[in-house]
């Protein structure tokens, strides 16, 4: 049949002009406004994925986010996939159908690990708490003894929440119950203190969109010995193709390097740069920035007479959430925020939708003026 038989229409032909986005200050919970310096290191020429150069590249993100994390993990890299994906692989290595999975659930992600594990075929249990608090150590006990998980699975820092989960001694819990620790770190890393090998974690993941200041679309992963150990000893094969460890450790440290897929080299750059500002900076130094502008933040709330919803010894500082007062329409607010000063701050999820907003300061964001651009805008909307 020739080409010619057919007509071409141009009912979805455009003819728009070049992109132009306005200049929003992103003070959501995610994502944040990447650094400068990390938007010019994605202007780096393509290359292959396999390019002796890009294969640097890697190297090099896997040793930056062993600083990051604190581990000595061999097995560490980024998943080309956004933060949720990071979820997945999680679950997806360490899960086979009839493992029990212990998931505390204080927020909107504990509730998506749930959905994730399930999906994997396990046999979930929910250890749960009220949106805004975290779990003590006597209830995570008992909730091990009552279930005796395989994989015990926590939110490190709830997005939705705001809470910071304590982590401290949750590893030798773990053990007494041979049981892995899997735990959220997508809006910790590069902003909260996290030491995954002191404290233990055997599974981590993040996302490079919130403290490391760049774009999303990777996903930070780490597996510790025990859980390679469950990895290598399944009795089921990895139920996922694109997030499976061992496929992935072939691309990412075999020798020679095995094709996978078609990596974003260009988001690896940017986060290649994200994650040397946070080296540059030096994580302690960081983490005291990222705390210091969080309490010139509740600050400010409190003189506008706004109030955190999170008690202040398990607060985030990388994420405020902002109780919304009596009267007040929150989706007004943000409305205006955005519209007229080009500040994006987020709505609650789940059980708090409605009653809070989300607001980040994270990594480039982490500054004093973005408080003072954001008290500044909310005294006049309010």
């Amino acid at each position: 049949m020739s080409i010619d038989t057919f007509t071409i229409t141009d009912n979805h032909r455009l003819n728009l002009p070049s992109i132009d986005m306005p200049p929003r200050i992103l003070l959501g919970a995610g994502p944040s406004n990447s650094a400068p310096r990390v938007l010019a290191a994605m202007l780096a020429p393509t290359v292959g994925h396999l390019d002796p150069t890009f294969l640097q590249v890697m190297g090099e993100v896997s040793e930056l986010l062993r600083y990051a994390w604190q581990t000595d993990n061999e097995y560490t890299i980024a998943i080309s996939g956004t933060g949720s994906s990071g979820m997945e692989a999680a679950f997806a290595n360490v899960v086979e159908p009839g493992d029990r999975v212990l998931v505390g659930v204080n927020g909107y992600f504990g509730r998506r690990m749930v959905d994730m594990a399930g999906r994997y075929g396990a046999d979930v249990r929910c250890l749960e708490t009220t949106w805004g608090a975290a779990f003590s150590p006597e209830e995570l006990r008992a909730g091990m003894e009552a279930h005796r998980p395989r994989v015990l699975a926590l939110v490190h820092a709830e997005t939705s929440t705001g809470v910071r989960q304590p982590l401290e001694g949750l590893a030798e819990l773990c053990r007494e119950h041979d049981c892995l620790l899997l735990v959220d770190t997508v809006t910790s890393l590069g902003g909260v203190p996290l030491y995954a090998d002191a404290w233990g974690l055997d599974v981590a993941y993040s996302g490079s969109q919130k403290c490391l200041s760049s774009p999303s679309g990777l996903a930070p992963i780490t597996f510790g010995p025990r859980a390679l150990d469950k990895i290598r000893n399944r009795k089921t094969p990895i139920a996922n193709w694109y997030m499976n460890s061992e496929l992935l450790g072939k691309y990412w440290f075999g020798s020679p390097r095995a094709y996978h897929h078609t990596a974003p080299m260009h988001l690896f750059y940017a986060l290649r740069e994200g994650l040397r500002l946070a080296a540059e900076e030096g994580l302690a130094a960081r983490w005291a920035r990222h705390q210091a502008v969080a309490e010139r933040l509740w600050a400010g709330l409190g003189e506008l007479g706004l109030e955190p919803h999170v008690p202040l010894e398990i607060r985030l500082p990388s994420l405020t959430t902002v109780r919304v007062p009596a009267g007040v329409d929150a989706a007004a607010v943000s409305r205006r925020l955005l519209t007229e000063y080009n500040i994006e701050i987020a709505g609650g999820l789940g059980d708090l939708a409605g009653k809070v907003w989300r607001v980040g300061l994270m990594g480039y964001n982490a500054r004093p003026e973005s408080v003072a651009v954001l008290l500044r805008a909310l005294a006049d909307v309010l």
